[in-house]
């Protein structure tokens, strides 16, 4: 067992941990936060898709002891106030959800790549999703919505 320390949603997190548990296994198994999906298991579907220290990761990848000392988002604690955060509501708006298993990754996804930069253009958007699979949806409206939110980004930002 490894101790380690992370801060999954704002939030610090002490754990003893076996050195073969996956980061995907620490955020479901021993923090309850099942938000997260594990698809494929080996990286290829970005169901498991997390924001490590700003950045996309698929936490199926990543050891629990490789986040230790770092800041990890999942879908659970993207909400600001209460409120749906702007790509939750464009997955909304675009109906860009059917069976939902796939959504939590995709959201991460798109989450970190605008937070990173607001105004990609379309190629970087279509980069951020590579390997994101998603058997219901045929991709559109969930391209839909990660330019709406682009959009909306970078109104703000003017």
């Amino acid at each position: 067992m490894h101790k380690i320390t992370i801060g999954v949603n704002g939030k610090p997190y002490s754990l003893s941990v076996p050195a073969q548990m996956t980061l995907l296994e620490v955020l479901r198994e021993e923090l309850d936060l099942t938000g997260t999906k594990e698809g494929c298991g080996n990286g290829e579907c970005g169901a498991c898709t997390v924001i490590m220290d700003g950045q996309a990761v698929r936490s199926c990848l990543i050891l629990g002891v490789e986040a230790n000392g770092r800041e990890i988002a999942t879908i659970e604690g993207i909400a600001e106030s209460g409120e749906l955060q702007p790509i939750q509501q464009a997955f909304i708006e675009e109906d860009a959800v059917q069976c939902g298993f796939c959504t939590p990754g995709f959201i991460m996804a798109i989450k970190a790549a605008i937070d990173n930069n607001p105004a990609l253009n379309d190629k970087q958007m279509m980069e951020a999703l590579g390997g994101h699979l998603c058997r219901c949806t045929g991709y559109e409206t969930i391209f839909k919505a990660f330019k709406r939110v682009r959009k909306r980004s970078v109104e703000q930002k003017e």
